[in-house]
């Protein structure tokens, strides 16, 4: 038996701006919403579990909780974004640039292959080389 990673927690100033942001950006959906927290789960989950998908398989969504301080430090533990090899990159980039994020410093070297962005509440994300797997 083995635990099933079920959410990653945001922490927000403000949840539904937030979360919609990030619903935005990933092409999730609302599974839950409340004043103080709102999920999010991938588009597919919902309807691969009608159809028989299994507990462990089913992925990890989004929670994003109401805080009342502003992110302070560096993340500890931050999202991995990457398109597909068929997808254009820089296009996403240029998308999620567009929807609010900005990019960041955290210390990468000119010839890394992944860039590193935040959303509007400051958490860093990156965004990967694309990738088939």
């Amino acid at each position: 038996m083995a635990l099933r990673w079920y959410t990653t927690v945001v922490d927000a100033r403000d949840v539904a701006a937030l979360s919609s942001w990030w619903a935005e950006v990933l092409g999730w959906e609302t599974a839950y919403e409340a004043d103080d927290e709102v999920v999010l789960v991938p588009t597919y989950a919902r309807q691969a579990m009608a159809e028989g998908m299994s507990w462990e398989r089913t992925p990890p969504g989004l929670v994003f909780v109401a805080v009342d301080d502003d992110k302070q430090v560096k993340n500890r533990l931050h999202l991995d974004l990457a398109p597909h090899t068929s997808d254009d990159r820089d296009a996403e980039i240029e998308r999620v640039l567009r929807l609010g994020a900005t990019r960041v410093d955290v210390g990468q070297t000119d010839d890394a292959t992944w860039d590193v962005f935040a959303d509007p509440e400051g958490n860093e994300f990156c965004i990967l080389s694309s990738r088939d797997v």
